[in-house]
């Protein structure tokens, strides 16, 4: 009776069994994936673009330039 119960502690320990590990380890890998692309996200928002600033151009390079 007691060899069941050891039986199925071990097929829920992850040290023992692979295909626990290589769930987990999935799992991780999935949960790290989307963490790492919200905080990317997240860097991209907080720098972005802020607008226009306001840029002086010369008379001569306009499309019908005046000179001096």
């Amino acid at each position: 009776m007691e060899d069941k119960g050891q039986e199925k502690h071990e097929l829920k320990d992850v040290s023992t069994s692979w295909v626990s590990t290589s769930r987990y380890l999935f799992y991780l890998s999935i949960g790290a994936t989307v963490a790492f692309m919200f905080a990317m996200c997240v860097a991209l928002y907080m720098h972005r673009y802020q607008g226009n600033p306001p840029v002086e151009i010369p008379s001569s390079t306009l499309y019908n330039p005046t000179y001096k």
